[in-house]
C-alpha cells in the first residue's frame, strides 16, 4: 500500500518552481501564486490489432496527497518538453519509453494543443493521435528507471464505460481524446 509520509517545501526544486505573479486587471494591482512547469505533449494511441487504446497506468504522488487510498492514475502516455527538439520527436520518444512502440515520426497526428492546470500552472499541452500494431512493439515499455509505469490496454467496446466509471482515476485528456476518437475517427470507419 502506498502511502505519503511527509509533505515539505521544496528548497531547490528540480521541475517546478514557485512563483508570486503581480498584474494589472481592470484597473487593480492583483497578485497569484503559481507555478512555473514545463510544456507537455500527450498521445493518444490505438492499437489496431488489439481493436484498443493504449493508456499507462502510474502513482501520482499528488493524487495519493488527496486521496490516500488510492494514487494511481490512467493516463494518456505524456511527456514534458525539457528538450531542444521538435514537439513530434518528444512525443514519439514517450511513446517507446512508456509503452514499448517504436512508431513512425509521420504517424503522429496533431489533435490540438491546449492550456491545462490554468489555475496554479498554465501548462501547455500538445495532444496527438497515433496508431500502432504489434510489429513496431520493441520492448514492454515502462518508463525510465526512476519510473514505474504499466501499460494498459482498453477495448473499444469496454471504453465508453471507462470514460464513466469513477472508480478508474483518470485525467481530463483522457477523456478529451476519447471523445476526439468517438467524434472523429469511428465516423470514418
Amino acid at each position: 500500500m502506498s502511502k505519503i509520509n511527509s509533505v515539505r517545501k521544496l528548497e531547490d526544486p528540480k521541475f517546478v518552481q514557485a512563483v508570486e505573479i503581480n498584474y494589472s486587471y481592470k484597473g487593480s494591482i492583483r497578485r497569484w501564486e503559481a507555478v512555473v512547469v514545463h510544456d507537455s505533449v500527450a498521445v493518444l494511441l490505438w492499437h489496431k490489432e488489439k481493436n484498443a487504446f493504449i493508456l499507462v497506468k502510474q502513482l501520482r504522488a499528488t493524487v495519493l496527497n488527496k486521496n490516500p487510498n488510492n494514487g494511481m492514475m490512467y493516463e494518456l502516455c505524456a511527456g514534458i518538453v525539457d528538450k531542444n527538439k521538435p514537439l513530434k520527436e518528444i512525443a514519439k520518444e514517450e511513446v517507446l519509453e512508456e509503452c514499448g512502440y517504436d512508431i513512425p515520426l509521420e504517424s503522429l497526428k496533431k489533435i490540438s494543443s491546449f492550456y491545462t492546470s490554468v489555475g496554479i500552472s498554465g501548462n501547455y499541452q500538445t495532444l496527438y493521435y497515433a496508431e500502432c500494431d504489434e510489429s513496431m512493439k520493441v520492448n514492454e515499455g515502462g518508463g525510465l528507471e526512476d519510473e514505474d509505469i504499466e501499460v494498459v490496454y482498453i477495448p473499444l467496446e469496454h471504453a465508453k464505460e471507462f470514460m464513466f466509471d469513477e472508480s478508474y482515476q483518470k485525467t481530463t485528456g483522457v477523456l478529451m481524446s476519447f471523445y476526439w476518437f468517438f467524434d472523429t475517427i469511428t465516423q470514418t470507419r
